[in-house]
């Protein structure tokens, strides 16, 4: 498809992607079990979800594909180099696509090990099973790896100016220093290895199935209960929002026509105040669900988030233009599919609660802040 020509449709996908067999690493997470029910759903590709089941895994949200023939699952976690090994050996894929990671940024407040070994080892070890696979392959120069990581990785932006390819790396929480440390392993390994990557780096998703600890899922279910609804600061935080079957979209349309070594910022330009989300959540919320109490009044002002980046936005054009990808949502659109869904899928996010995997809780709060200090 030459650049810019046309819009990318799904026989695009379908005819550049073929039947092959596409590796996603966290395939049970919330953009992850995205990428697997639209990889079953526009392609022939046979789909292996590697994932090792973690806190925030929905493996309702694959529950589609659990009698679809081309899709198999790898209880996995990419730290086991092994088990790694093992799968690649068995599967033999023609791609991958690398969605495995820690991405809550209060929880690496809380606990930043993790992040480490996740994003950072866990990162290295699948670029070195790429690396060792290659060579078992008779044509490794069809063979892609597409890092998909995130904007946090470029800071924080003032109120003009929006991130680029080109941005300045510049990570402020342990969640974005070990997405960028993971960025930087995959351009390098690139450079010295051969290992045929490409990186993503996209804006806020929303969507089903998003772990109830996110902003957009716990406004929306708290407002359901009645409950405060936590807004960090003074609410004036911007982040650009993408409902996440617009990222996947994006994602299989860079793993079919990315250039190799490029990297591409996927956004929707649909960049918002967090107080603004939460007024637009709230109205929906009591236009599904009317009670005497409007939403809004449940909107509560909280101490900030510790290293809180004041400002993202996202340039798509590179994605857009050469990809011939767009946004087929817009963040009202999709923000009341969203709520809806969360309305129709109580049982789902309640099963959450009852399990213990998550408590409503605020986190992220350091000894400082604890202390009042």
């Amino acid at each position: 498809m030459p650049a810019g020509t046309r819009s990318l449709t799904d026989q695009d996908l379908r005819t550049a992607l073929g039947q092959r067999t596409i590796l996603v690493t966290g395939g049970a997470g919330f953009i992850g079990s995205a990428v697997c029910r639209l990889l079953r759903d526009l392609t022939a590709c046979r789909i292996v979800n590697l994932d090792k089941l973690g806190y925030a895994s929905s493996p309702a949200a694959l529950e589609p594909l659990t009698r679809e023939p081309r899709y198999a699952f790898e209880q996995t976690d990419l730290c086991d180099r092994a088990a790694l090994a093992d799968i690649f050996q068995r599967h033999r894929p023609d791609a991958v696509i690398h969605l495995a990671a820690e991405s809550h940024v209060d929880r690496s407040i809380d606990g930043p090990q993790a992040f480490i070994m996740s994003n950072i080892v866990g990162t290295f070890n699948l670029l070195e099973a790429c690396r060792a696979h290659m060579a078992s392959l008779s044509e490794p120069a069809a063979f892609r790896l597409v890092h998909v990581s995130t904007d946090e990785v470029y800071g924080s932006l003032e109120d003009g100016g929006r991130f680029t390819e080109q941005s300045r790396y510049d990570p402020r929480s342990p969640y974005s220093a070990s997405k960028a440390a993971s960025d930087h392993l995959a351009a390098a390994w690139r450079h010295t290895f051969g290992v045929p990557t490409l990186i993503t780096n996209c804006g806020n998703n929303y969507g089903p199935f998003q772990f109830p600890e996110k902003l957009i899922p716990t406004l929306i279910i708290r407002a359901l209960k009645g409950q405060d609804l936590p807004i960090y600061g003074g609410g004036t935080n911007v982040r650009d929002w993408i409902h996440v079957e617009d990222h996947a979209r994006a994602l299989l349309g860079v793993l079919a026509f990315g250039s190799l070594g490029s990297k591409y910022l996927i956004g929707a330009e649909e960049q918002h105040r967090n107080l603004d989300l939460a007024h637009m959540i709230c109205d929906l919320v009591d236009g599904m669900v009317p009670r005497n109490q409007a939403s809004r009044s449940l909107i509560t002002h909280v101490p900030d988030r510790p290293g809180h980046d004041h400002r993202y936005a996202i340039d798509s054009s590179k994605v857009r233009t050469e990809i011939g990808w767009a946004p087929q949502r817009s963040l009202a659109e999709g923000l009341e599919s969203t709520v809806r869904w969360y309305i129709d899928h109580k049982d789902w996010w309640e099963d959450i609660f009852r399990s213990g995997r998550y408590g409503g809780e605020r986190l992220g709060l350091n000894q400082r802040q604890v202390a009042g200090t």
